[in-house]
């Protein structure tokens, strides 16, 4: 697994995958950017939800849990001081379906969080991880 990034000049960064995809990351005009793409700590947190995302999708299909609709909210609150790592994520999913088995949901996003996110299990290191589900009418 790789990615390579190259100054396009400003702060403006093009990404680019071993996968084949590519991304442009840049910062906000104050300062000095051009607000082209996300930052690469929001990065981060998208790369925890979508982790995490998957693996519940993936864990609550096995279980046969019929889910019509699902999101995963990641927050984050960094340290003051630099490097300024993130000292707590806060991760809410929003389940929506038919029929749904909470203790199912409870299951499938403890085995994420616990065993199969590579995302969570490095965050965690740093960051205090709280997690909260909600089943969504």
């Amino acid at each position: 697994m790789t990615s390579t990034v190259e100054w396009k000049g400003g702060l403006e960064f093009a990404g680019t995958f071993s996968s084949g995809h590519a991304m442009t990351m840049d910062v906000p005009e104050d300062r000095g950017g051009t607000n082209k793409g996300p930052r690469p700590v929001e990065m981060l947190l998208m790369g925890l939800a979508g982790c995490t995302g998957i693996d519940v999708i993936e864990i609550l299909r096995k279980k046969r849990q019929r889910v019509s609709s699902f999101k995963v909210l990641v927050s984050g609150e960094r340290r003051e001081a630099h490097p300024r790592i993130f000292e707590t994520i806060r991760i809410v999913y929003e389940v929506a379906g038919e029929e749904l088995d909470p203790n199912a949901i409870r299951q499938a996003v403890a085995l994420s969080e616990e065993k199969y996110c590579s995302v969570s299990a490095m965050l965690r290191q740093s960051a205090a991880l709280t997690t909260e589900i909600r089943i969504v009418p």
